[in-house]
């Protein structure tokens, strides 16, 4: 069993307990401890949610998929019982008295949690080095990095220990873990999933999604995701906000075509800025592979332009990091986490307490933060990324006017070493020039295995879709994994 369908099967014809999937999954978290994916994992707690999934399938209930179904947490996202971390050592002992309304909301939908993932500190970074525990390893290649922020939630999958996870996605910390691992995740429209109850990094930027091997998976976890949430004030509640995206996925594909023109009637959009210097010989040749496929299958390719791509840097390395310094001003040791032990007075106290808590990476995003909004640099530098990105945003609305859906590589490389960039922050700032643009612009885009390079690394392909359009991008990914395998393969090279 791989997939959360094959699990949902298994529960139903009585072929497996929750209990004996969760132990399962516990197993398998310790058999791979090696890769660093797991922050905390509580036995008890797990099979005590394993028991209640048993027992509402005793009592008879039949209309819950993901019922019983094993999975695992993001350490951005606070689960009451679990450390709660945000894979920093200011959160290194906080247990959360309440659920994120992700966590809630898939608990209610009667998901079995298994732990709680590695991810870069406060969700900043592109390769899962920043986390004050460690680095995660890359299931393909243990010496690599598995992307970030949500790389425990990708190798988790990759590695088989659970068929699902949550990510957050603040400026590609969904698509290029999953990217780089060979599975598929899928940021929806910013204000789609509620933020509630997850640890701020970049408030305007942060949202949560899911990570699976299928497009299929993440239509079922992200349809239990979704919805309004009155205790997040950028919680979408608009009609389009409404529509049950299963429901909007299952028509779609259940209309009936030929399997030669699969995709009738799709304009697929190809920006040209997306395959320009820098970007990998092997990555570039499976995503045009990828695309090829579509076109092949009745698609039609439609050449775009997002003239402000290379912008995209710029003014989110501006935005996130003001954000970042107001957001994680909280953080002073006097309330709750880290708190120095010796100290001469309260000033001194928080500084110590923040010094010794926060990593390098989060220190630079700070002191960036700080440095932008300051008097004299705030309309200089804050005001003038907040206006690109609003040039970033109608540029995508002009491509979209030509076509349904937009189609590139995740990143331009695929997975690097350990260690590889980490003395250099801009190389590893340039890995997320493809994945910027969409969240500064709060459109939907996931990632779809298509293929592998020379080392048989993972390459992704990303999909981009207009505002609420993840039915439609979800679809269209199905349907290529029905016509691919690249989704079914694993580190062990069988399906």
């Amino acid at each position: 069993m791989r997939t959360i369908t094959d699990f949902s099967h298994a529960l139903a014809a009585k072929q497996a307990s929750a209990v004996e999937l969760a132990t399962d999954a516990l197993a398998k978290a310790t058999a791979a401890k090696g890769l660093n994916a797991f922050l905390h994992v509580d036995a008890d707690l797990t099979l005590a949610e394993a028991r209640a999934a048993d027992k509402q399938f005793a009592a008879g209930v039949t209309n819950k998929p993901l019922l019983g179904v094993p999975i695992a947490h993001k350490d951005i996202f606070v689960t009451c019982g679990w450390r709660s971390t945000a894979g920093s050592m200011m959160l290194a002992n906080y247990v959360s008295p309440f659920d994120a309304t992700v966590v809630e909301r898939l608990r209610a939908a009667g998901m079995v949690c298994v732990g709680k993932l590695n991810c870069d500190e406060f969700a900043m970074g592109s390769s899962n080095e920043n986390s004050a525990f460690g680095a995660v390893q890359n299931p393909w290649d243990t010496s690599r990095i598995p992307g970030g922020s949500s790389g425990g939630s990708a190798a988790a999958i990759s590695a088989g220990i659970v068929p699902a996870s949550t990510g957050s996605d603040t400026g590609g910390s969904l698509r290029q873990p999953a990217a780089m691992t060979g599975i598929t995740a899928i940021k929806p429209t910013y204000g789609r999933v509620s933020r509630y109850g997850m640890i701020a990094f970049a408030s305007s930027l942060d949202q949560g999604g899911p990570m699976a091997h299928t497009a299929e998976d993440c239509a079922l976890v992200l349809d239990a995701m979704a919805g309004f949430d009155e205790r997040d004030s950028t919680s979408l509640d608009s009609e389009k906000a409404k529509v049950s995206i299963w429901r909007a996925f299952s028509g779609q594909i259940a209309s009936k075509r030929p399997s030669n023109v699969e995709f009738a009637g799709l304009r697929i959009g190809v920006p040209k800025e997306f395959f320009a210097e820098g970007l990998s010989a092997d990555v570039g040749a499976r995503v045009t592979e990828a695309i090829e496929t579509f076109k092949k299958h009745g698609a039609t390719v439609v050449d775009i332009s997002l003239p402000r791509t290379a912008l995209s840097i710029p003014a989110y390395y501006v935005i996130a990091p003001a954000e970042a310094s107001s957001n994680l001003s909280r953080f002073d040791g006097i309330r709750f986490g880290h708190r120095a032990a010796q100290y001469a007075d309260v000033n001194d106290m928080i500084a110590k307490s923040r010094a010794e808590g926060f990593g390098r990476e989060v220190k630079r995003r700070i002191l960036t933060g700080a440095y932008v909004l300051s008097h004299g640099y705030y309309d200089a530098y804050y005001l003038q990324a907040q206006r690109v990105r609003r040039l970033i945003a109608q540029d995508f609305q002009t491509a979209f006017k030509s076509c349904d859906l937009i189609m590139g590589p995740v990143a331009p490389t695929t997975a690097w070493k350990i260690g590889e960039k980490s003395s250099d922050p801009v190389a590893m700032y340039l890995e997320d020039i493809f994945t910027l643009g969409v969240s500064l612009a709060g459109l939907p885009g996931m990632s779809v295995p298509c293929g592998f390079d020379h080392q048989r690394l993972p390459v992704g392909l990303q999909i981009i879709g207009n505002y609420f359009e993840e039915s439609a991008m979800l679809a269209a990914a199905h349907r290529y994994q029905q016509l691919t395998d690249w989704h079914l393969q694993s580190p062990g090279g069988h399906k």
